[in-house]
């Protein structure tokens, strides 16, 4: 089997402003045929026109090349070295970023040929299935009100969600404020459902450590960037001192940034974005250097459901795999680009192992819809 082409397709939401955007407002997808008529899919969480660079860009020498150039020709199954060869190809500009974000998208296209090439679940090819359900917990901003916030969590829990995480929003701006709201979420969905706080780096350490001592209060499962993301001494402390969990590590790309927030920063929980760390093949790599060091990961997947049946595969494929993000946007590209899904029910979603490579379909009709050309 041979790559004939590699497409890298940003979609976009009409007229929207940025400040207003949540994450799903935009996405670049990655497609790649093959010469035997199999198509595998992928998807960037990046900039999309900066990531769609990385594929599409000319060759400008040995160590600055696009994707596309490096893998048209080659054989789709030789995953681990097409992924070493676009490394080494783009190292130039690249080694994280951008570069490594783009190779994500290329690697869950390819896990997804080699998938239905062989008639199986990309979790049976990754080398087994751990976990045939995982908890999926509601994803979402933080609304501007208390009232919306105990609305939104009461839904969510009617909806069957056993788990549900808030983020960003006005969380740091006032810690009474912070206080009323997660008290608020608390009080709509009892004691029986995980409440997770993502605080979009929103503290230093002396501001991160107060409001950790208020989370624990109200039973709050783990607490998500608290502190800059290079501020791995500040994880460090905060990891060391509270009892709450810590989580981190969407932001970052490769391994070698995973393994300094684990040996450094302490972390509880990593949560590497398999659209951005370099896709299935180094996600992999990370959740075992999670494993060796006795910790959790939960894969961020704030995008549309090509990401989500990724990190659903990837969680199902990890020893310390048990939990995946499941957005609740309404947007039209989180909600209907992918027209066969993976299933959500009762709070667990269960993985799609009846079904070759990621095991979704794009809709056609939503894609070219949204299509910037």
């Amino acid at each position: 089997m041979k790559i004939t082409e590699v497409e890298a397709i940003h979609l976009r939401l009409p007229d929207l402003d940025a400040e207003q955007c949540d994450g799903t407002q935009d996405t670049l997808v990655i497609r790649i045929h093959t010469d035997e008529g199999i198509v595998g899919v992928g998807e960037v969480d990046s900039s999309p026109l900066v990531a769609k660079a990385v594929v599409d860009a000319r060759a400008s020498h040995s160590i600055a090349v696009g994707l596309r150039s490096l893998l048209i020709g080659e054989n789709p199954i030789e995953i681990e070295r097409l992924w070493d060869k676009m490394y080494r190809g783009t190292i130039y500009f690249g080694r994280t970023g951008p570069a490594l974000h783009a190779i994500s998208g290329v690697d869950i296209a390819l896990w997804d040929i080699f998938g239905k090439a062989m008639n199986r679940p990309v979790c049976e090819m990754m080398g087994g299935i751990f976990n045939r359900k995982l908890k999926a917990y509601a994803s979402a901003l933080m609304p501007e009100t208390i009232e919306e916030a105990a609305r939104m969590a009461e839904r969510y829990a009617k909806q069957g969600y056993k788990a549900m995480k808030f983020g960003w929003g006005p969380i740091g701006r006032d810690p009474k404020f912070d206080e009323a709201q997660v008290k608020a979420i608390r009080q709509a969905v009892g004691d029986e459902v995980d409440i997770m706080i993502d605080a979009g780096l929103a503290w230093d350490l002396k501001g991160a450590l107060r409001m950790a001592e208020v989370y624990e209060k109200y039973g709050v499962y783990w607490l998500e960037e608290p502190v800059h993301s290079n501020d791995i001494a500040g994880y460090r402390e905060l990891a060391d001192r509270t009892r709450i969990s810590i989580a981190g590590g969407e932001q970052e790309s490769g391994r070698l940034a995973f393994q300094r927030l684990l040996d450094e920063g302490h972390l509880d929980i990593i949560q590497p974005d398999l659209a951005r760390v370099g896709g299935l093949t180094e996600g992999k790599r990370i959740a075992y250097l999670a494993y060796d060091r006795h910790k959790k990961v939960v894969p961020h997947a704030f995008k549309t459901g090509i990401l989500v049946a990724a990190s659903t595969h990837f969680a199902a494929a990890i020893p310390n795999g048990f939990m995946i993000e499941y957005t609740v946007s309404n947007s039209p590209l989180a909600r209907d680009l992918v027209s066969r899904e993976v299933e959500f029910k009762d709070g667990y979603v269960t993985v799609p192992v009846d079904r070759p490579g990621l095991g979704i379909e794009i809709n056609e009709t939503v894609l070219n819809r949204y299509r910037v050309d």
